[in-house]
């Protein structure tokens, strides 16, 4: 009889732990069941939350707004790239004889921004081949005369230029801290054929007389 009592003893004893240990598990379970479905979409919500700053950011780097975030300084070319933003030339006529002459002194600055324009590309053209020419050249008719001048934009310096205009014409020209000289013949005849005809234009003299002294007193144009 003791047997079964102890028996009886046990089992009653036995059966709270075991709903207490059960219902534990169930708390237990349900505690991390309710854990782990807040991590899991705790990566989705910050995926969706960062897709947003890439499309932003994909939508920024357009080639518009890249253009327009550029700086201002990016537009102004150089060199012979430069020749659309010419807006002015100072020339000054040099006459190198060894006799004296009664040809005037000559200063001119043209703001014409088309034939400032056209008068420097002709330059950049002619510099842009190479002399041709071989040997001994015979330049008929050369009476030293030369143009020095500078090109600008507004106030900027853009190129400096030396033009041979009598005898064998020759141009020397320096824009973007590089100098090039060639003799106007062949190729480079042929790329810029209508040099001396805008050097007249700019100066606002006739083709024939800039090549050749010309009589008076010296003058200033503007």
């Amino acid at each position: 009889m003791e047997l079964m009592a102890r028996g009886v003893r046990q089992n009653t004893m036995m059966s709270p732990r075991q709903v207490r240990g059960t219902v534990l598990a169930v708390l237990l379970c349900s505690a991390l069941a309710g854990c782990g479905s807040v991590t899991a979409s705790a990566p989705a919500g910050a995926g969706a939350s960062s897709s947003a700053p890439a499309t932003s950011s994909a939508q920024g780097s357009s080639p518009a707004q890249a253009a327009s975030s550029a700086p201002a300084g990016a537009a102004s070319a150089t060199g012979c790239a430069s020749v659309n933003q010419a807006t002015s030339v100072t020339v000054h006529r040099v006459i190198h004889l060894v006799e004296p002459s009664r040809a005037g002194a000559l200063s001119k600055t043209q703001n014409n921004a088309a034939l400032v324009q056209a008068l420097f590309s002709q330059l950049c053209a002619a510099v842009s081949h190479a002399s041709a020419a071989k040997g001994t050249v015979r330049c008929p008719a050369d009476f030293g005369i030369s143009y020095t001048g500078t090109f600008y934009d507004g106030s900027r310096t853009l190129a400096k230029f030396i033009y041979g205009a009598s005898g064998c014409q020759s141009v020397s020209l320096t824009a973007d801290g590089k100098t090039r000289t060639t003799l106007v013949f062949g190729t480079a005849a042929a790329a810029a054929p209508k040099l001396r005809a805008d050097m007249a234009a700019v100066l606002g003299e006739p083709a024939l007389a800039i090549a050749q002294p010309a009589s008076g007193t010296g003058t200033t144009k503007k």
